[in-house]
């Protein structure tokens, strides 16, 4: 009976508390029309919105009639206007119109934001009023506190003696300081403006001050976008001395913004860079604009090697993409630039870049794409911007246009199966031809005592000199249709037979206009001329698959055998291969139908069988291994490998005799995380490796490491004389929470062959001409050379980003680098106050490729 006299008691203070506060707080109007003994209309007291009622849980009552207060006393609870208000006791003074929560007391407002404190002063609308020792708890995790704190026009919070952060109390000990946060005399947060002020200010690391900022401002939690500063910029090189760059966004629209940064450099002066950013209903776009007028143009090397020679350098980039509708797309992405270092020289981000740090060229390019489920529809165009000075721009082709066409047609109603079309077109331009001497490079089209330029040959013929690129108009048209169909015959046997028909139409209009254009006839055919090849193709292939269940697993066996019948191919050598240059002879393009050619330009001709033996295993629930190995047979007809085209494509292929060489590819996984792939091409008759690629990697929550190992042999009929071999290894490592170490080296292990070939050019000169050459310097390198190596550490929490790295790239032949570059990078993110980062090149090093003056 206790227990249930409690619960009637509660309810009856909980009700008695709810009318007499629902008197009380109700307002003005309700409030004088019951002292005038007046009703309220029954129209206003229907238009009462369900979150405008009053809702208390307390313990109990008590009414002091001489102060006019009504307290709410044990485990208060008041819902009202979406606001949630608890504590230990609630009083309302109905002469001040005062709320005071004592004990505990605790608001959460509508949005989640959580508001704590040991005394609450407020309104009895509870929009405004005083709070001590105030705790807020915002829902993106962010939290103000202070000893006092004063809310007015319910909307804005002046802290006293204010401290924010972003980052999680600590669990052990919650009084612990946070890793960051802000101390000020006074934090204001106007809801209004959606912006937190902060005067007097200082940022402190695990509770030590480390910066002082007498007045800061930014945007508060509910901001997704807000006109204001960004974080600044910092760059500190040779060439342009120190900088600092203060971005400004200026937030135009819910839909476009533009971003100003102007830089100062000490050395060059003024760099502007502005970015504009636009959505639209089906779409958006990019422009991206940078620019500066040097003041110190001795920092640079002088033309052709560098641009000392240009006073204004600048660049202009732009993205986009537009949905026509769910099908059809179409967008660009293309950048230009006064010279091919700006890039690198002022640190200016570009998404045209290409993938490969090799090529360092710039690509752009315009689109239409349309896909359906069985439909692949793409049309575009090409510009490459070399950004090194050992690329020649006349050698560079426009491509335009290129159209891709796909279509598949699953299971046609008179045959099954299969089929398939294919269309592509390809139009290109190119001011000069390029060439690439044979068995390999040592002469170029300009030399001077200091420098030599753009890849040349001794002797123009086809078997010294290797045409790379002909100048003038470039054509071609290729359609093909193809059907293959799958058959299991009642032993298992899966027969795969295949016929597909291609046609191409040529026009080929060489320039050999001027010296360079006009070598190119002593290697080919340079009359303008169309010309076509048709090229029919019958196949079929046999797959007869053995599963074996042990033990320890299950295997699967399964020979393969393919046999392709073609006529031969026609016309290779006037054919201007542009898109066929790459020839890498694997085991993933062992069966390839179409051939093993990387594009159309080329085709596969003649009769040719391809064999090999695939097994797979799968060893309980993580476990699982991989192997094919393979082989080739020319059987009948000319062998297309063979007959190298102006670029000698097919020759030290492993493809160019009858028999080709093995091909492998294994792949293991003994355990979860843990990978060893690989892959080969042995010599069919000394079963010497030609090529091999090789990697292994573990991961898991701690540690990550992945060695990788790549060794070619030369391939002299494609004018590389030497082996090229590497070695990279690369880990991290989890030191603590939150902590991890992270290293890389890159190990170039034929490049101490290189420097020895060039002591013995250089010897032979010395000895040629004692006086007038230097005695050149032995070399001093090792097998285990180092190309590149980099180590970092990183600090990674809810709140903070922290990250500091070290990279060193050593003198690279292939990039016209002279000297080892060495940076030091470090960027710090604090979560909703933004990010600074700052890059150092140590010691005033430059390369050659940079364009950059070494003696500045």
């Amino acid at each position: 009976m206790a227990s249930g006299v409690k619960r009637v008691a509660r309810f009856a203070a909980a009700t008695a508390l709810a009318s007499s506060l629902a008197y009380l707080l109700a307002g003005p109007a309700f409030a004088q029309n019951r002292a005038a003994g007046a009703n309220p209309a029954p129209a206003a007291a229907a238009a009462a919105k369900p979150q405008d009622r009053m809702v208390v849980d307390a313990r109990e009552l008590v009414y002091d009639n001489d102060k006019k207060t009504v307290a709410a006393v044990g485990d208060v609870q008041i819902l009202y206007q979406g606001r949630t208000i608890e504590a230990d006791r609630v009083i309302y003074d109905q002469g001040n119109k005062r709320v005071t929560a004592i004990g505990n007391a605790r608001i959460t407002e509508a949005n989640g934001t959580v508001i704590t404190g040991e005394r609450f002063n407020l309104t009895d609308d509870f929009r405004d009023g005083f709070i001590d020792s105030l705790r807020v708890v915002n829902p993106d995790k962010t939290r103000f506190s202070a000893p006092r704190a004063e809310r007015t026009d319910g909307e804005t919070f002046v802290f006293d003696k204010g401290i924010y952060t972003a980052c999680e109390p600590c669990k052990d000990n919650p009084e612990r300081p946070p890793l960051w946060q802000v101390r000020a005399a006074r934090i204001i947060h106007k809801k209004s403006e959606q912006t937190i002020y902060y005067e007097d200010a200082r940022l402190e690391f695990a509770g030590i001050p480390m910066a002082y900022i007498p007045y800061m401002s930014g945007p508060d939690s509910t901001v997704k976008r807000k006109s204001g500063f960004l974080s600044p910029k910092f760059i500190n090189t040779s060439a342009l001395g120190f900088g600092v760059g203060l971005p400004y966004f200026l937030n135009l629209a819910p839909n476009y913004d533009l971003t100003l940064t102007p830089t100062y450099l000490t050395r060059q002066g003024f760099l502007g860079q502005a970015e504009w950013r636009h959505r639209v209903m089906n779409g958006s776009y990019t422009i991206r604009a940078s620019g500066i007028f040097q003041q110190d143009q001795e920092a640079f090397l002088p033309s052709p090697l560098g641009p000392r020679d240009k006073e204004f350098r600048g660049s202009v980039e732009t993205n986009g993409k537009f949905y026509i509708n769910p099908r059809w797309t179409f967008g660009w992405n293309a950048s230009m630039s006064t010279d091919r270092w700006f890039y690198k020289n002022y640190r200016i981000q570009n998404e045209s870049f290409s993938s490969t740090t090799y090529l360092q060229e710039a690509i752009s390019t315009a689109y239409l794409n349309g896909q359906s489920p069985t439909a692949w529809f793409d049309l575009r165009g090409y510009y490459f911007q070399p950004l090194n000075y050992q690329d020649w721009q006349k050698q560079q082709p426009v491509v335009l246009p290129v159209l891709d066409y796909d279509k598949r047609v699953h299971k046609p109603s008179f045959l099954g199966g299969e089929l398939e079309f294919n269309v592509n077109i390809t139009n290109l331009t190119r001011d000069t031809a390029a060439f690439a001497e044979l068995p390999q490079q040592k002469t170029y089209l300009i030399t001077t005592p200091s420098y030599a330029l753009y890849d040349g040959c001794a002797i123009y013929d086809k078997n010294h000199c290797l045409v790379r690129g002909l100048a003038g108009n470039v054509s071609r048209a290729s359609v093909q249709a193809s059907w293959r169909r799958n058959f299991i015959d009642p032993l298992g046997q899966v027969w795969t037979p295949y016929a597909s028909l291609r046609a191409d139409v040529f026009s080929i209009n060489p320039d050999t206009k001027g010296v360079i254009n006009s070598r190119v006839s002593t290697i080919a055919d340079t009359s303008d001329e169309v010309f076509g090849r048709v090229m029919p193709a019958i196949g079929l292939m046999y797959r007869y698959p053995f599963v074996a269940k042990t033990d320890w697993g299950t295997h699967i066996i399964e020979p393969v055998a393919q046999i392709v019948a073609r006529p031969n191919e026609t016309n290779s050598l006037r054919v201007a291969n542009e898109d066929a240059q790459s020839l890498v002879f694997d085991a993933s393009n062992l069966f390839e139908w179409s051939g093993k050619f990387s594009g159309y330009d080329r085709l596969e001709g003649g009769t040719r069988a391809n064999v090999g033996a695939l097994y797979t295993g799968r060893f309980g629930k993580e476990a699982f291994a991989n192997l094919l190995i393979g082989q080739s047979y020319q059987l009948g007809g000319r062998n297309s490998f063979a007959s190298g085209d102006l670029v000698n494509t097919g020759l030290d292929s492993g493809l160019e005799t009858n028999t080709s060489d093995f091909v492998a590819r294994a792949q293991l996984s003994p355990f979860k995380g843990f990978f060893l792939t690989g892959a080969t091409r042995l010599n069919s008759t000394t079963y010497e490796a030609q090529r091999i690629d090789a990697a292994a990697t573990y991961s898991n929550n701690i540690i990550t490491a992945s060695i990788g190992y790549g060794r070619y042999e030369p391939q002299p009929d494609l004018g590389i004389s030497r082996r090229r071999e590497g070695l990279s290894l690369n880990g991290s490592l989890r030191v603590a929470e939150n902590w991890r170490l992270r290293a890389g080296v890159l190990f170039d292990l034929d490049k101490y062959k290189y420097d020895r070939e060039r002591y013995r050019d250089a010897y032979a000169s010395y000895l040629a001409a004692p006086t007038v050459a230097a005695v050149p310097v032995y070399p001093n390198t090792g097998p285990f050379q180092t190309a590149s190596t980099s180590f970092g550490i990183n600090y990674t929490d809810e709140c903070t980003v922290f990250d500091i790295s070290y990279s060193q790239s050593y003198a690279d032949r292939q990039s016209g680098a002279t000297k080892d570059t060495r940076t030091v990078m470090f960027r710090l993110e604090l979560r909703t106050l933004g990010e600074i980062s700052y890059s150092q090149n140590l010691g005033g090093t430059s390369s050659t490729g940079d364009g950059v003056s070494s003696s500045q």
